[in-house]
């Protein structure tokens, strides 16, 4: 099997044409190209798996309450809890309501009469109406409000118990917050003091997107409500306890090869079963599979890691009938029991290394299992008697402790294998893309034989130009890679570009990289933990971003294997490091003196020793800190502000040493010496201790997208003591002191590559997919050669282009693709792409 080589990328083009060019106009007159594209049509390049592009979804940024899953009563069982966000209690979200001479109290009790064990917060109110008086609460949903549209139906559900003997008369209201009726209002009778579910219908009168959920009570005595739920029945697929439809159908959309869930940071977060002997009930534990199935009012709730609170009434049954239903692997990620994200401490409990692994064949049984084994039995309860048919799993997520999680991941690994033997078990490479704890990982993953390895990494759009060829020089005999979260750093045309063209190398090198996902799958526009996003919506509109208009057209047209193809033209050579040094802190309060920037031949070019009490030239990036002088030293003493770099006069030079002295007086991380600065998003700088000063790194910020360049872990800063820092650029390679011995080294001499391709052939239309990325600001004219293969002189064209800075919003979706017909396509043709664009060309071959 040929491997074709890699794309040499360029940014010369044809001044004499730029000004006329329309995207993917055939040029009219024969022309020198800035660019060609050579496919060796003849060979056959790696075979593309059905399941090489798929997504991961993670409850970030209310993904899954109040977004994919289509529930609309906030806080529906009342066990928002101080545990899950400071100041929530199991009332966060309602609001008590008195009518027409009600009155009563309304409490949220954890005792004895709670509705399950897992469910145990419910609500109680106790009643003192005059007659014809009705008391009770009343939800907001999320967002501005429970959104409903005129004629569509919305099942109403409530398990309650009543103290009075004759019975609760409820009444279910769906309105504004003004009092407009949006429905006919729906009567229940609670009776008898037992747990029963009560169930009706309510059709919309009117479409709102700020309606409130009213739940009224007449009488006296005391009435227990729990899991009060308002479930639109225009679901995805129609499926009970379903998804929220326009945001499954835009996943759906993607047509992807795989699913993988449920995280992300929330599997590995404190790694309790559930229960602790010592201190009983554990609220915040990792995500257990098993606390997410069976029917949902006797599921638990968890605290997220993202700060907010998950019901779980979309589990790993949910998951998998989703993957089912849009045809996509499902794939599964199970705690490793290394706790936190950037984890840092590893289990020491055999017993609870034993019980997960023995979950995690359980979790196999409950997707495989026949129906009469104890889990598939579960599933089959569910409504799916046959098996979901799981290949895949994952062990673990962004371990930081590589030496700690390798016997750990040997362990499920090996007792997967003893029972399903076909299982892929994938293991992972920690969070970044290069470094020490990468490397180990890497090391640990080869020598146990893996089946696959997870990356992860978000980076600069810089970054993901200037590694098309990262994958090139993989073992192809070594484990094979999974790419389960990858972004560029920000949410415009230009870094889904970036990912374009990285997409491309990806497809190149497909007999190593087997799986891809972009990362986060989805995100409520008002409640945001974490940018970029592919998918953003409110609560009741969805809209995709850039990023998921050029990941739909890659997974919309993936092909069946790679055609070998070699691109040539010129690329964009690295510049210097120069600008200015930039002294900043992260919640922490630091002194620095003596800063000092000389020449090789010892000339000075900057020096501040701050005796004369004065900061000359120094400035503030972002206006944060409290910076002063303070006893001949220049001292940020805020020890909470975050990044907030001051800044020197530029330093001009290509070739210099900077040196300062730093201490650290107070707060929880080190300090940070900046280089290079050219601007607020544009800079490098040395970060020691941080990350609650627990490692140093070098990162490159872009565009205010930072990339991590080296890594060390483990080390922190003394408060107290002095520090002297020195930083030495020559050109592109930086060598760094600290306390006169060397720190570490890195050159950051990488080409940008704005130019991409890659081709494969679809077997099933006999198509050659030419794939362009044009991720710079002028067109490029192209010389594509297919060799002897004999086309159509028609192809269909689909093209992504705009204004590089523009991203899609609530309000407007200006990047969107255009498909056309197109002429003068031949054996060898000249073809310009637009600046800033993604072209497919899909040629008939004959």
């Amino acid at each position: 099997m040929t491997t074709p080589a890699r794309a040499g990328l360029g940014l010369a083009v044809s001044a004499l044409l730029a000004a006329a060019l329309v995207p993917g106009q055939a040029s009219a007159a024969p022309a020198e190209p800035d660019y060609t594209i050579d496919v060796d049509t003849a060979a056959t390049g790696p075979a593309i798996d059905d399941t090489m592009y798929g997504v991961f979804f993670e409850d970030i940024n209310d993904a899954a309450d109040g977004g994919l899953y289509a529930e609309l009563v906030r806080n529906r069982s009342f066990e928002f809890l101080p545990a899950d966000r400071e100041g929530w209690n199991g009332l966060t979200g309602w609001g008590e309501t008195a009518l027409a001479g009600g009155a009563g109290t309304a409490a949220t009790p954890n005792d004895d009469a709670r509705l399950h064990e897992r469910n145990r917060t419910y609500l109680r109110l106790d009643l003192r109406n005059a007659a014809g008086g009705a008391y009770g609460v009343t939800n907001g949903g999320y967002g501005t409000g429970v959104a409903v549209a005129e004629g569509r139906k919305y099942d109403f559900s409530v398990w309650a118990r009543t103290t009075a003997k004759a019975g609760t008369p409820i009444t279910v209201r769906l309105a504004t917050a003004s009092g407009k009726a949006l429905a006919k209002p729906l009567v229940l009778r609670a009776e008898g003091d037992g747990w029963v579910k009560y169930e009706g219908t309510l059709t919309a009168t009117a479409t709102s997107d700020a309606g409130r959920l009213s739940v009224l009570a007449k009488g006296t005595g005391t009435l227990r409500l729990d899991m009060v739920s308002l479930f639109p029945q225009d679901t995805f697929m129609g499926r009970e306890n379903g998804l929220r439809k326009d945001l499954a159908e835009k996943i759906a959309a993607l047509d992807p090869g795989f699913v993988r869930f449920p995280g992300g940071c929330i599997v590995n977060v404190n790694s309790h079963y559930g229960y602790d002997e010592a201190s009983g009930w554990q609220r915040a534990r990792s995500y257990q599979w098993k606390d997410t199935v069976g029917p949902v009012e006797t599921r638990a709730t968890n605290a997220n890691f993202w700060g907010y609170n998950q019901s779980y009434g979309l589990g790993y049954f949910e998951y998998f009938q989703f993957a089912e239903d849009i045809g996509a692997m499902p794939l599964p990620v199970v705690p490793a029991l290394l706790t936190g994200c950037g984890q840092n401490r590893a289990t020491d409990d055999p017993a609870l290394l034993q019980r997960h692994i023995q979950d995690t064949l359980d979790l196999i049984e409950f997707a495989n299992g026949p129906a009469t084994s104890t889990w598939g039995q579960l599933r089959a309860d569910m409504g799916h008697p046959e098996p979901f048919g799981l290949t895949h799993i994952g062990v673990g997520n962004e371990e930081n402790l590589p030496r700690e999680y390798a016997p750990i991941f040997v362990q499920f690994r090996d007792a997967i294998k003893a029972e399903h033997p076909d299982m892929v078990v994938i293991s992972n490479s920690g969070p970044d893309d290069q470094g020490p704890v990468f490397e180990e990982h890497w090391a640990n993953n080869r020598a146990n034989d893996v089946d696959m390895v997870d990356e992860h990494y978000y980076n600069s759009p810089t970054w993901f130009l200037q590694n098309n060829d990262r994958y090139d020089a993989y073992d192809r005999n070594g484990p094979k890679v999974f790419l389960g979260e990858y972004a560029s750093q920000d949410g415009k045309l230009f870094n889904s570009l970036s990912e374009a063209a990285y997409m491309t190398g990806l497809e190149r090198n497909a007999d190593v990289v087997k799986l891809a996902s972009y990362a986060p799958l989805l995100a409520d526009v008002d409640n945001v933990q974490w940018r970029p996003d592919m998918i953003w919506f409110d609560n009741d509109e969805s809209w995709g971003s850039t990023s998921y208009e050029v990941q739909k057209l890659f997974m919309n047209n993936v092909g069946d294997h790679v055609v070998p193809s070699r691109a040539s033209g010129a690329v964009v050579q690295p510049e210097p490091i120069t600008g200015s040094v930039g002294l900043s802190t992260w919640a922490t309060a630091a002194r620095y003196d003596d800063v000092t920037v000389t020449a090789p031949d010892g000339s000075v070019l900057l020096a501040d020793d701050f005796e004369d009490g004065e900061a000359d030239g120094w400035r503030s990036l972002e206006g944060r800190g409290s910076w002063s002088v303070v006893d001949g030293a220049y001292e940020q003493s805020d020890a909470a502000a975050e990044n907030t770099m001051v800044v020197s006069p530029a330093v001009g030079a290509t070739d210099y040493d900077i040196t300062v002295k730093a201490t650290k007086t107070a707060g929880r991380e080190g300090f940070l010496l900046g280089f290079g600065v050219e601007g607020t998003g544009d800079y490098y700088w040395w970060n020691i201790g941080g990350w609650g000063n627990t490692r140093s790194v070098v990162e490159k910020a872009t565009g205010g997208a930072k990339e991590t360049l080296v890594a060390h872990e483990g080390e922190s800063v003394v408060t107290g003591q002095e520090y002297e820092l020195q930083v030495q650029v020559r050109g592109t390679q930086v060598t760094l002191l600290q306390d006169g011995v060397v720190w570490d080294t890195f050159s950051d001499d990488r080409v940008v590559e704005p130019f991409a391709q890659v081709v494969t052939r679809d077997e099933a239309t006999g198509e050659l997919i030419v794939k362009v990325v044009n991720a710079q600001d002028r067109p490029a004219v192209t010389r594509v050669d297919l060799g002897a293969q004999r086309v159509a002189p028609r192809a269909r064209m689909t093209v992504i282009t705009g204004d590089p800075g523009e991203q899609n919003t609530r309000s407007a979706q200006p990047i969107r693709p255009v498909t056309t017909t197109v002429r003068g396509i031949s054996s060898r043709f000249t073809r310009t792409f637009a600046p800033n664009s993604v072209t497919f060309l899909r040629i008939t071959t004959r």
